[in-house]
């Protein structure tokens, strides 16, 4: 009887364990393709950021956009050229660049540094050097500069942006003489050979800022057709909502002005202006500069995503192209190009850029800091 007690217990037990519900069969389920980012067709110049508060300053910092982006964004390889002689030391503070013919022209903030020149390299000995036939330095040469008693502006701060019209040239000068700052714009004339360049400071044109702001101007001058225009540096929304770019013919007689897109950061330099009225610009951040220019969210950044070394830097390199319009300059729906940033948010202050069409790329030049750099950048190398 025992016995048979045990047996029945034991098999209570077994048949228990074998009709026990098996464990539900977990399927895997695929992770959402990251959504692609819209295209459009338009960007208008009056986009609105988000609003934030006038005393808030925006840090870019990683948002799920930017991950979600990631593999999309890659960022252009900065290729330096070296340069050797006067214009190699950090004091020459490139300002500007800019095509004369064959000729790339190098415009240093205060040429009287150098004995009051300017300085140039021969097109072919960039693309020679790019193409690996000339090693080393390259050597910039002088072109002797006349401007009489230029520094004797009230204020003066130097030479900011260069272009050429035929053989006239012309250059923004920036002044802390007006309230607190005030520019120029001076026209001149070079001999062909490159012998001599001579500015009329007889004549200046005032361009007034559009923000207070110390030491910042009108730092970029391009022409179009036979028109020059000039952009302020600064056109972010919590500091110039209403931006402009003034017009002049070559005489320096004003024409009405053109609406500029609202950009954060700092518009520093442009290209020439191609057959479809483009140009591309450098739009550049210093994290030094973040108070100053207490910046709202950076639109470009949230339509277009950031690069890998952007995503966790404050520091911004980047290249805009723009489009002149009969009433406005808009930004175009090309993605900007972004640089591949130095390591521990060392930043350069690009001032200036030319395109280098032979390359389908760009040639950039620094201020002082971190020194001064010439180099390349091609179009495509960021796609």
């Amino acid at each position: 009887m025992f016995l048979r007690s045990c047996w029945l217990v034991l098999f209570g037990f077994l048949f228990a364990a074998c009709t026990a519900a098996a464990p539900e069969t977990v399927m895997p389920t695929a992770m959402p393709a990251a959504t692609p980012l819209m295209a459009t067709s338009t960007i208008q110049a009056t986009a609105v950021p988000t609003e934030i508060s006038p005393t808030a300053t925006f840090l870019p910092t990683p948002t799920p956009s930017d991950t979600a982006t990631a593999t999309a964004v890659p960022e252009a390889s900065v290729i330096e050229i070296p340069i050797s002689g006067p214009l190699s030391d950090a004091g020459a503070e490139i300002s500007g660049l800019a095509w004369y013919g064959e000729n790339l022209i190098f415009l240093p903030q205060y040429p009287s540094r150098f004995g009051n020149q300017l300085f140039y390299l021969p097109k072919q000995d960039i693309l020679d050097f790019l193409d690996g036939i000339l090693a080393g330095s390259l050597v910039p040469q002088q072109i002797p500069l006349t401007a009489p008693d230029l520094h004797h502006l009230k204020g003066y701060e130097g030479l900011e942006a260069v272009a050429f019209y035929n053989d006239q040239i012309f250059v923004t000068s920036e002044t802390n003489g007006g309230d607190p700052m005030l520019g120029y714009l001076i026209a001149g004339e070079i001999e062909s050979d490159l012998s001599a360049v001579r500015l009329d400071t007889a004549v200046l044109m005032p361009l007034h800022p559009q923000a207070n702001l110390s030491n910042y101007s009108d730092e970029t001058l391009l022409i179009n057709g036979e028109t020059l225009l000039t952009i302020y540096e600064a056109n972010g929304r919590n500091v110039n909502p209403a931006p402009l770019a003034h017009q002049f013919d070559t005489s320096l007689k004003p024409i009405d002005a053109l609406a500029f897109p609202t950009i954060e950061y700092r518009i520093t330099d442009a290209t020439a202006v191609d057959e479809n009225g483009r140009f591309w610009a450098i739009n550049y951040l210093f994290p030094g500069d973040i108070g100053k220019l207490n910046p709202a969210e950076d639109y470009l950044r949230t339509e277009f995503g950031a690069g890998s070394t952007h995503r966790n830097s404050t520091v911004v390199e980047r290249l805009v192209e723009f489009q002149i319009e009969a009433d406005r300059i808009s930004l175009t729906t090309t993605p900007p190009i972004q640089l591949e940033l130095l390591p521990e948010d060392i930043a350069r202050n690009w001032e200036g850029i030319v395109r280098l069409d032979e390359k389908e790329g760009f040639l950039l030049a620094t201020d002082k800091f971190p020194t001064t750099i010439l180099a390349f950048v091609k179009a495509g190398s960021h796609e």
